[in-house]
């Protein structure tokens, strides 16, 4: 697998340094046992966090050579990998969480789906790019009137450019997402 920095900023794919993706974990306040999903899980910074956690994890990836590290990786963890596109995603029939970093190009399809009729979404704290996250805490964002009914939406860490490698031309902040 390709994995200079180079290749990975031509990809536009800047993964979550390890110590951000603790912080992540923690601010989201993951108990032992939530069902939690990480889409764009990539090589598991957000997902190694949230096996420490105690959380039952799916890691959502659509690469394939890093969906082979992601089992490799976690084999004897409580670790689902599912290849998928996460415009094309099942969600879970039972109340879950997401704590995830996903590809910024994905943000507005991701959001849309988790916040779907019939979605069990219970929470959401999702690494994105700043000024997405921003206009969705604001309800500036498709369908706002509809889902601001059943979520309390607020911005909570922000992550400077450095937690990411190679680091993005983009801020990011954590788009928190908590239902009534």
């Amino acid at each position: 697998m390709p994995g200079s920095e180079q290749a990975r900023g031509a990809w536009g794919w800047h993964p979550l340094d390890s110590r951000w993706a603790q912080r992540v974990v923690d601010a989201a306040g993951v108990r032992p046992g939530e069902l939690v999903l990480d889409v764009g899980a990539g090589l598991g910074a957000l997902t190694a966090s949230l096996v420490r956690a105690g959380a039952q994890v799916v890691a959502v990836e659509l690469h394939p050579q890093r969906v082979d590290r992601l089992r490799r990786r976690f084999a004897d963890a409580p670790v689902t990998v599912v290849r998928a596109d996460a415009a094309d995603l099942r969600l879970p029939s039972r109340p879950f969480r997401v704590v995830s970093s996903p590809p910024y190009n994905i943000s507005t399809a991701l959001l849309k789906r988790l916040l779907a009729p019939g979605s069990r979404l219970a929470s959401a704290d999702l690494v994105l790019q700043r000024q997405v996250a921003n206009r969705w805490a604001r309800g500036d964002a498709p369908g706002a009137n509809r889902w601001f009914r059943h979520f309390d939406p607020s911005i909570g860490l922000r992550l400077p450019r450095k937690a990411f490698t190679p680091p993005p031309h983009v801020d990011s902040a954590v788009l928190v997402l908590r239902k009534r």
